[in-house]
This record gives structure tokens, sequence and C-alpha cells, in this order.
């Protein structure tokens, strides 16, 4: 039986179509998957990803605990509400998860952060957590007892705050990218998964409904992982399980930013395995544009032009806002464009590009 998010009851007075997620009865669309989209580039979209979790880890040493556990490092972090995106990673530098690390607080006798982790990955990144956590004295508390909302588009984050007490909205509004502030259990954080700014707020599931209603009588669209596939494939991001996995190293899915090579002494979980990565640079992803029509999807063989087949497509689909088809494509290292995937049995030539497609609105490439 596929499990229900606290926003069960909303998606079916909205006529939502549902899908299985990762073994979640989630919304695919409301009505139109492109308005969705579009909402989210102009105006204001809300999506329920209460099937992500949030994981709380307490004591003296969870920062030593995330310097080894994380290829990213907890060390920039250097006040309460900061976060970064970071890969977790195994001793072969597979990605287990990629997620989230908030510093709530970095008191010397008891630390407090918080990792927002991936559906479909929350049972294996738990039993991780909890298999490298005593060497450090960590505490893990799997948060089951709150929902994620996320709100995105230009005008997200000012309908957010029009709902909140004065001086919370104060403090959100004052928020930089990459940053949070909480009153209570009540969380909100200035990231998401859209290109887009906005917020994601972390509640108690109650709280959750309560702002999701009003969010939809101010106007904001919902918006399914139709949407979210969409605006997250032109902004550049990455989707667990299809994109990376633990065949996948950061170095391999173009997040080569997101892994902290320094101080040297940082052993990090895969680190030698990732060093040994560096150096050999076997595989390697571009962003591609589709040159004419067609439609780019997920597995198609890429060679480069006139070569031999040299990789293939990892996410590919319609951009909306680029009007045309778009891909991530993990091909050889040692490879160079242009490229050409292979669509129904024909070569069609692409454009390479650098990922983010869109950022912002505004079209990037």
């Amino acid at each position: 039986m596929l499990k229900q998010t606290a926003l069960h009851a909303e998606h079916l007075a909205l006529g939502a179509k549902l899908v299985d997620f990762a073994g979640w009865d989630m919304p695919i669309q409301y009505a139109s998957q492109l308005d969705e989209h579009h909402a989210v580039r102009q105006s204001a979209g809300m999506f329920d990803v209460a099937h992500m979790s949030a994981v709380d880890l307490y004591g003296a040493r969870v920062r030593d605990f995330l310097r080894h556990l994380l290829a990213n490092d907890v060390a920039k972090l250097k006040l309460p509400g900061k976060a970064l995106y970071s890969c977790m990673l195994d001793e072969s530098a597979g990605v287990i998860d990629d997620l989230i690390v908030y510093m709530l607080d970095g008191g010397v006798d008891d630390q407090h952060f918080r990792l927002v982790v991936n559906a479909g990955t929350t049972a294996k990144d738990l039993a991780w957590l909890r298999q490298q956590a005593p060497a450090y004295g960590v505490d893990i508390k799997h948060r089951d007892d709150l929902g994620i909302l996320a709100v995105q588009g230009p005008q997200a984050r000012e309908q957010v705050c029009a709902l909140l007490p004065p001086e919370f909205a104060e403090r959100a509004r004052a928020l930089t990218p990459f940053s949070a502030t909480w009153h209570g259990e009540h969380f909100i954080g200035r990231t998401g998964y859209t290109g887009e700014d906005g917020f994601e707020l972390i509640l108690p599931h109650a709280d959750l409904v309560q702002v999701w209603k009003k969010l939809l009588a101010a106007g904001v669209k919902p918006c399914g992982l139709g949407a979210r596939d969409t605006l997250r494939l032109e902004a550049g991001m990455n989707l667990y399980g299809q994109d990376m996995d633990e065949s996948v190293s950061p170095l391999e899915c173009g997040l080569n930013w997101t892994v902290a090579w320094a101080p040297e002494e940082r052993d990090f979980i895969g680190r030698k395995a990732l060093q040994a990565q560096r150096a050999a640079a076997a595989r390697k992803t571009v962003g591609l544009v589709l040159e004419g029509r067609g439609v780019l999807r997920a597995h198609m063989p890429v060679r480069s032009a006139g070569g031999a087949a040299n990789g293939e497509t990892t996410s590919g689909g319609f951009a909306p806002s680029l009007k045309g088809s778009i891909a991530f494509a993990r091909v050889a290292g040692n490879s160079s464009g242009p490229y050409e995937v292979e669509i129904r049995g024909q070569w069609l030539p692409t454009r390479e590009v650098k990922p983010p497609f869109v950022r912002n609105g505004k079209v990037l490439v």
C-alpha cells in the first residue's frame, strides 16, 4: 500500500493525477503541467515534498561526524541557520544520497545539525548514518513528525511572509540563499529545487496543511512532480536514482563543485576512491540542447559527432522555458563535442552547453 503525506486529501480535492513515487502516492500534476511550470518561473507555485525526510543530529562531535561523512565540508558553516549541499558517499565514492545540511546550533557541549534527504533513500540513509554515528557519539532522530512544503518562484517568498507573524516574517525576508530561520518547530530555509527563488518550509503535519490552504487561497498554484522535474532539469539539478546513484561519483555527474578537497587531512568517506577517479577522469557529464525537432529522454545513446557511441543521456525532456529539448549526458572523460544523440534510429545533432539552462527566469544557453 502506498504511503500518503498529510496533504493527500488536498490533492484529491483538487483532482490531482496521482502516481507511485518512491512508495508514496504523489501528485504528478493537477490540471496542466505546463501551466504549473510557468507559474513557478513567473509567479509562485507550491509542491508537496513531505515524502522527503528531515533528520536531526545531536552531540558534542556532530561537526566532526559530518566532516567525515560528507564530501562537502560543514566547517564552512560558521553560524546557526547556514546550510550547504553535499553528497554522502560510500567507500568507493558512489553517491548514497545528495542532501542539504543545516547548522542549527554550534554549542560546544551539544551541537545540532539537520539533514534533508530524499524520499527513496531515507531508509538506506538512516541505516548508513546509524552505522557511522556511534564512533562519534552522535544521536540521530528521524523527524517523521514534520512535513516539507516547497514554495518557489519570484513571488514565493513574499507570499509566505504574508502568512507569518511580523517578527518571523522579518527574519524570513532577511534570509540569504542557503540559510534558514525558525520559530519553534516552524522552520524556513531559502532553498529549492527549481532554479527560482523561494522557501522550503519544514512544519508539523497539521500546520503544513493549514499553510497549504492559506497559500492556495492567496493564489499560489499547486504543482506536481512533473513540473518539478522540468524545472529542476532546466536549472541543471540532478535527480537521485537517474543522474546519480551508488555506481556514480560526484565527479561523474557534474557535482565536482560539491567536493571540498581542502584541507587535505580531512579524510571523508570515499576520498581515496574519489582522488583515484580524479586522476583517471574516466567519465563526465555534459549538458545538451537538441538542434531541431525531437525529444531527448533518459538512456539514449550519445556519441561524439560521427564517432563511436561513448555514453548516454541520464535526464532529458522538453524544456518549456526554452521551447526545445535538453538533457544531461554521461560520456567518456576524454571525449569532446559536438555530440549526437540517437533518437529512433537516427543520430541527431546537439549543442553542448554548461548547465544550468535556466535560472531565475532567464534562459542562459
